[in-house]
């Protein structure tokens, strides 16, 4: 039988984007810029799946957002 629920804890916040709705989230940052925070350890964390793709929790990604804000 198949789980339909999401596990406990999880929610729909932490739906798996992946880097094209990322950068689409960011105002279309060029992949290659996306792929340099990455580098220098400057992006949001992220899960590399067995196939390569990467994806990035949105919880992880909000969370990594508000770290870059600046206060007035």
């Amino acid at each position: 039988m198949r789980q339909t629920t999401a596990p406990t804890g999880a929610s729909e916040q932490d739906e798996m984007l992946t880097i094209r709705q990322v950068l689409r989230l960011l105002g279309n940052v060029p992949e290659s810029t996306f792929y340099r925070w990455r580098r220098t350890g400057k992006g949001p964390r992220a899960i590399k799946l067995p196939n390569g793709a990467v994806r990035i929790r949105r919880s992880e990604f909000d969370r990594w957002i508000g770290s870059l804000e600046e206060t007035a």
